[in-house]
């Protein structure tokens, strides 16, 4: 229980700190626009995520958790759990995805070579590629049409929340790549 509060205190002092930054340069600058907000939180998971994919060496892209490195007798499944590195080309369609679907931009590389990718550096590459996407994106959105009803957003109607949640989708990958670094030993550069 001390650890998870310890840990949950953690968590929450980077994103205090991470909103006083964004607070002060609001107030420095007057109102935020919804892109500069949308982007800073873009910018915040992008330099985490890039770290994480980094960090992992290249012979071990092709690690998922398996039954194995856990107690026997636990009942864990894992016949459908992504490798490390389809978590990396997931995130990177999602990327493109939601990005293209908020601003009507067309992604900038073929989407059906994304999962076909196969070494750590096609996949550093086009994880790096979806994210400049994501900047050419956010700032489309502009206070006017921040919230105005979007189609083709699977329930995410505006552009400012298909925006937010696209930062929070790639946040649940980033835990799970963060254990997959810790399951081979490793410390993410979040935490070093």
């Amino acid at each position: 229980m001390i650890a998870l509060g310890a840990c949950m205190l953690g968590a929450g002092s980077m994103t205090a700190d991470a909103q006083m930054k964004m607070d002060m340069a609001a107030k420095a600058e007057g109102a935020m626009s919804p892109a500069r907000a949308l982007d800073d939180m873009l910018s915040l998971y992008e330099h985490e995520a890039m770290g994480v994919v980094k960090e992992m060496p290249a012979d071990k892209y092709s690690f998922a958790p398996s039954a194995a490195i856990f107690v026997p007798g636990q009942g864990v499944k894992f016949d459908t759990v992504r490798a490390f590195g389809e978590q990396v080309a997931h995130v990177a369609e999602a990327n493109y995805y939601f990005y293209s679907t908020l601003s009507g931009l067309k992604p900038d590389v073929d989407m059906k070579k994304i999962a076909t990718m196969t070494s750590k550096d096609e996949a550093v590459a086009v994880l790096a590629s979806s994210f400049a996407f994501g900047h050419k994106a956010i700032a489309t959105i502009t206070a006017a049409n921040a919230f105005e009803p979007i189609k083709g957003a699977d329930g995410m109607h505006t552009r400012a929340t298909l925006a937010a949640f696209a930062v929070a989708h790639g946040f649940d990958h980033y835990g799970q790549l963060v254990e997959y670094l810790r399951m081979n030993g490793m410390v993410p550069p979040g935490s070093k």
